[in-house]
């Protein structure tokens, strides 16, 4: 792990996980930290250098005191990796929900920063006022239930076990399974573990998720992104708008898998994304002309 420093001076940790060719950042979603990502990342290694960070609030990244958890502070952190870690060349990005989002942030905020992106359900929605009182966190159902997550186990061993038998961890591969609980905790003194992403932060962030402007700012992307979804739910209803509304975006269905598709099947999503910069990368060859089109 290393540490990078954001541009409000926070630190954020970066986890090299291997490889070889151009830099391949991974994203996570909300409560969960970069490591979850070993799975895919183990199967780009041949043909990437793979990084993933945790963001604010996550996994070994702290958040600073009375943090607001405002969405602009993950392209923030997107971007201290970035200046830190990478030389005088866009680089891949691959996103899950929140963490395809800062990406797009990210880019917007930065263009050019990407020679491509991979967001898989990027939670970006048109923009809604909102606030964190408890009548905001109440009407948002993912941030009540983050409050009432059970945060401490008697093991990791428990926590599997635990995650294993209930939705919507029952549905992981057993390695992404794996990584989110072998990384996710800290160790307390009495010999429990207890979650990294604490409920009031992985709430707060929740609560925060609709106040971003990416959605408005999609056309101002110019590098080729795919957007991926999962079965017709939210909020993959909502990624065939964001590809549509992107100049090089396009839309690539799994209607068998649900929001946390990268975790679900790594294997398939690995080869995705994989096909996904071989076809829109500004670094591989030029994509098929339009017949219609005039050379």
């Amino acid at each position: 792990m290393q540490l990078v420093r954001a541009a409000d001076g926070t630190d954020i940790a970066v986890h090299d996980m291997g490889g070889t060719g151009p830099v391949l950042l991974f994203a996570h979603a909300t409560g969960f930290h970069g490591r979850v990502w070993t799975p895919i990342a183990e199967r780009l290694a041949d043909q990437f250098h793979c990084v993933a960070i945790d963001f604010r609030g996550h996994g070994d990244t702290r958040a600073p005191e009375g943090h607001d958890f405002d969405w602009s502070w993950f392209a923030d952190d997107v971007l201290g990796v970035v200046d830190t870690l990478v030389v005088d060349e866009p680089i891949f990005g691959v996103g899950h929900s929140k963490g395809g989002a800062a990406l797009l942030m990210a880019e917007q905020r930065r263009p050019g920063t990407f020679a491509s992106l991979y967001c898989y359900e990027p939670i970006t929605f048109p923009r809604r006022e909102s606030g964190t009182s408890a009548a905001d966190v109440a009407a948002n159902p993912l941030a009540a239930g983050a409050l009432r997550r059970r945060e401490v186990f008697a093991s990791r061993a428990e926590a599997r076990t635990n995650y294993a038998s209930k939705p919507p961890f029952d549905g992981l591969d057993p390695a992404a399974l794996s990584a989110y609980v072998d990384h996710g905790f800290d160790d307390l003194p009495d010999g429990t573990v207890r979650l990294k992403c604490r409920g009031a932060n992985e709430s707060a962030t929740y609560t925060m998720s609709m106040r971003h402007d990416a959605y408005d700012r999609l056309g101002e992307i110019a590098c080729p992104v795919t957007v991926a979804r999962g079965a017709e739910e939210a909020p993959a209803d909502n990624a065939d708008a964001v590809a549509a509304a992107l100049p090089l975006g396009r839309l690539e269905r799994h209607d068998d898998l649900g929001h946390f598709g990268p975790l679900e099947a790594p294997d398939r999503i690995a080869g995705c994304i994989r096909a996904a910069f071989e076809e829109t990368s500004d670094r591989t060859p030029l994509p098929p002309l339009d017949d219609e089109v005039d050379e």
